[in-house]
């Protein structure tokens, strides 16, 4: 498989499982509430969601390290499936609080074999297959492709909700995870990365997991990454997710699903448009971290706005602006951390970097949901800034430490992802940057 055919594998697989998931995500919030549970009980559900993957994200990624990462794929697109005919089965029954956190966790199991397994599957073939480019233009690609699908798909289920009700787009998505299943069976094969004959499962998964910490949090770059994780992540889950409800508030209309799609779709097409600067992002600023540092202050910043405002399309232009800062940072930030994880590792470090930040919707996202319950949904976008700006002293010492991976390489002249053979227990040579 060439690096150009890999790449559309990738994309293609991207814009189905996007196109299936996002099918309710202009509505999640709003089904659930339909579903008789409060504003906290909504986010304490999310909560759960993310619990799932913070219990699940290693596990699973040594999975993908051991077994495969076609196999990981392929078991998380069945779980998912499973879970989301759950949830329509629980909405039909107004089932008490406790079958939503139990549901919320399946569905948390199904995301975490995806989170490792693509993005190691994706950077190992291309090392494999002598891929020339640039990192962030890799992964720019596939989340522009996600924001195209994430726009058809949002729109679609706010549509369809508006015109049925709020479960249909549910039975859509199910129906759309089995041909994601067929596609990902029919084109994934797992190239530059083979299987190790297993003797011992539990020795083999104890061995790759003191290898993790070795290339993860002993790393000292990539732990002031996966530290500062749970506080962006944390924040940007509920701030999307509480922008359904808020943006009706402000519309005057709690009924108006189409819009809440319409919303979620804006967020998509804010996605492509970041995804696509990420590559000149990088360029302008030689070194990653610059780029982490300005899209977290801006991000703060627009969150602010966000709570003061008390204006609908005011706010619609905010939540756009918000969504091209989060697409520009992901491909500069998983350029990062793929230069400094080695192939063996990788899903299952990608993985552990996923805990954390799933670690921070745990806590933060019910937080800020019985905020919105007891405040108002403006004061919690106000907590949401503060907590947003935590995450500058862990960008500011991983800038610190001039890793390897901070300045990408001309383009055309990336080799992509060197392997580091141990962690880093002192700086390399600073990369020539431009001060930011």
């Amino acid at each position: 498989m060439r690096s150009e055919q890999l790449l559309r594998t990738y994309v293609m697989l991207t814009v189905v499982s996007t196109a299936a998931s996002s099918m309710i995500w202009g509505i999640n919030t709003l089904f659930l509430l339909d579903a008789g549970l409060s504003v906290g009980e909504a986010f304490a559900a999310n909560a759960f969601f993310t619990a799932g993957m913070v219990l699940f994200e290693v596990p699973t990624g040594v999975v993908a390290d051991t077994v495969g990462r076609r196999a990981s794929y392929l078991l998380g697109t069945a779980t998912l499936f499973g879970s989301t005919l759950l949830y329509l089965l629980l909405w039909q029954t107004h089932a008490p609080f406790a079958a939503w956190a139990g549901a919320s966790i399946l569905l948390g199991l199904g995301f975490t074999f995806f989170s490792g397994a693509t993005e190691a599957w994706l950077v190992d073939g291309l090392k494999a297959t002598g891929y020339r480019g640039s990192l962030e233009s890799a992964f720019a690609k596939g989340q522009m492709a996600s924001g195209i699908a994430m726009m058809g798909g949002t729109i679609a289920g706010g549509v369809l909700a508006q015109s049925t009700n709020l479960g249909v787009p549910y039975a859509v998505r199910a129906i759309l995870l089995g041909l994601t299943f067929v596609v990902a069976w029919r084109s994934m094969r797992d190239v530059g990365f083979a299987p190790k004959p297993r003797v011992s499962v539990v020795s083999e998964m104890q061995g790759i997991l003191r290898a993790s910490l070795d290339h993860g949090l002993r790393n000292r770059p990539v732990r002031w990454l996966m530290l500062a994780a749970p506080f962006s992540m944390g924040v940007s889950g509920y701030g999307f997710y509480a922008a359904q409800p808020y943006l009706l508030e402000l519309y005057g209309s709690r009924d108006s699903y189409a819009v809440a799609g319409l919303a979620a779709a804006l967020v998509a097409a804010a996605q492509v448009v970041g995804g696509a600067s990420a590559p000149l992002v990088a360029r302008v600023f030689r070194r990653r971290t610059s780029v982490l540092l300005i899209t977290s202050v801006a991000t703060a910043v627009v969150l602010l706005m966000m709570g003061l405002v008390h204006n609908f399309w005011a706010a619609l232009v905010l939540l756009s602006v918000w969504g091209i800062l989060f697409a520009a940072a992901g491909p500069v930030r998983q350029a990062y951390l793929n230069g400094l994880i080695p192939s063996a590792q990788r899903a299952t470090v990608l993985s552990s970097d996923n805990l954390f930040a799933s670690g921070g919707g745990v806590a933060i996202q019910p937080a800020l949901g019985k905020a919105a319950d007891v405040w108002g949904y403006g004061p919690s976008y106000l907590l949401g800034a503060g907590i947003q700006l935590l995450v500058l002293p862990f960008i500011l010492l991983a800038r610190n430490e001039r890793a390897a991976s901070e300045a990408p390489a001309p383009a055309g002249r990336e080799t992509v992802v060197q392997s580091s053979p141990a962690p880093q227990s002192e700086p390399v040579a600073e990369p020539i940057a431009v001060q930011v």
